[in-house]
């Protein structure tokens, strides 16, 4: 067995006794009591985290590390972004659903304990609490969470071992969904002459028909459709520009952010007759910037519209003016688009199932992955095991162009 040996420090900086290979004792003083704590790690590590504490201690946020409770280390842990492995801090919108889901489900159940007595019993007591009272899905998403958390607390020495490896009971959700805003499940699969009767009854609505047609037609996501702008379009190349995003959270409202990962930037092609209905739209918002009532035969390439003017902005409230440079609320859209869909009698189909629709038709026509992919700004890998169970025939002759002028036709009717 290894002698214990005193690192000598600087009078007043506390100590370091090494325990064994790689295991330090921290020793040090705040506000004149004794605090110890071990952790496993470099000498140099040991000294960083030593003067970490004690900094703590000099600004007031100084907690023993052996009263930190599993509620105080998770406020701790949102407040610094949520960060993972590679110590990136998640979105706001993300974040949120992290402090909502470990707020509803964790803290009552075991945000007492102290965070290093914690054991897996308990988290397995916890999911088997939850079993019947929450979806599947849900309480995975509590898992990925929790896992996320505690492993952040190991990672920096917190506990020595983390619980989370010995858990029996982790909830297994019918189609497990990563506990991100990457997200995308199978959803609800339409065939064409469905889909063609969904959009037909959205014509009625001038509001909701162009973004509904587009995002079949595209595989867009929801908050990609909601930010893009008239300077995304390239009308002679038929191509348009997806690179930024909508987000809405409590704390920022909605705001314009770029796309979470780099393969959300892309070019996409458009079909002659989706382009037809972007133009149709383009149109009424040079009329209502110009003031050129319906009907009238002028030369709309003469209105130039504000550079920052969204294809679908904000919907005005009655009696006042359409601003095309307010975004859309995100929300509200979903909520009008799931009031018309049940009217229609597509009630189970959310919007999000037409990013899914347009992916499968696009593989059951035999368009590579990896193409189908960088379309819709997805994982090939993500693509496959959210699809492939969808996917029917191939049609492995036929060209992208051509397949995505016969799909819009289809639902487009031209």
């Amino acid at each position: 067995m290894k002698k214990q040996r005193g690192i000598k420090r600087a009078f007043g900086d506390g100590g370091i006794d090494q325990r064994g290979e790689n295991v330090y004792r921290l020793r040090y003083r705040i506000g004149g009591k004794r605090f110890t704590k071990t952790i496993h790690g470099t000498l140099g590590e040991a000294r960083k985290e030593l003067r970490a504490l004690i900094r703590a201690g000099d600004t007031g946020d100084h907690v023993d590390p052996n009263k930190l409770t599993v509620s105080q280390w998770i406020d701790r842990w949102i407040e610094a972004g949520a960060p993972g492995r590679k110590k990136k801090k998640v979105g706001q919108r993300t974040l949120e659903r992290y402090e909502q889901l470990l707020n509803t489900h964790v803290k009552p159940a075991i945000g007492d304990q102290a965070l290093q007595q914690l054991r897996a019993a308990a988290i397995d007591e916890l999911y088997a609490s939850l079993e019947g009272k929450i979806a599947p899905r849900t309480a995975h998403h509590v898992h990925v969470v929790l896992g996320a958390a505690l492993g952040t607390a190991h990672r920096t020495r917190l506990i020595a071992v983390n619980p989370m490896a010995h858990v029996q009971q982790v909830p297994n959700p019918d189609a497990v969904q990563p506990a991100d805003d990457e997200a995308d499940d199978l959803g609800e699969g339409l065939e064409e002459t469905e889909l063609a009767a969904l959009i037909a009854g959205f014509k009625a609505s001038s509001s909701l028909f162009c973004i509904v047609a587009l995002a079949a037609a595209s595989g867009a996501r929801r908050n990609e459709l909601l930010a893009l702008r008239w300077t995304d379009l390239d009308i002679e190349k038929k191509k348009l520009r997806i690179e930024r995003a909508l987000e809405q959270t409590k704390k920022f409202g909605i705001r314009i952010k770029p796309p979470k990962t780099k393969r959300g930037f892309r070019t996409i092609d458009l079909d002659d007759a989706t382009l037809a209905i972007l133009l149709v739209e383009r149109a009424k918002h040079q009329r209502l910037l110009s003031g050129v009532p319906d009907g009238t035969d002028v030369d709309l390439t003469l209105v130039r519209l504000p550079p920052k003017a969204f294809l679908f902005p904000a919907v005005p409230e009655r009696g006042e003016d359409i601003n095309l440079t307010a975004p859309r609320n995100p929300r509200n859209f979903s909520k009008e688009f799931a009031r018309r869909a049940s009217v229609l009698g597509f009630g189970s189909t959310r919007f999000h199932d037409l990013r899914g629709i347009h992916a499968t038709a696009l593989l059951d026509a035999g368009i590579p992955v990896h193409r189908v992919a960088e379309r819709i700004g997805d994982d090939p890998a993500v693509l496959l095991r959210n699809y492939a169970k969808r996917k029917r025939a191939k049609r492995a002759d036929e060209s992208m162009s051509t397949t995505l002028a016969m799909i819009a036709s289809g639902f487009l009717g031209s």
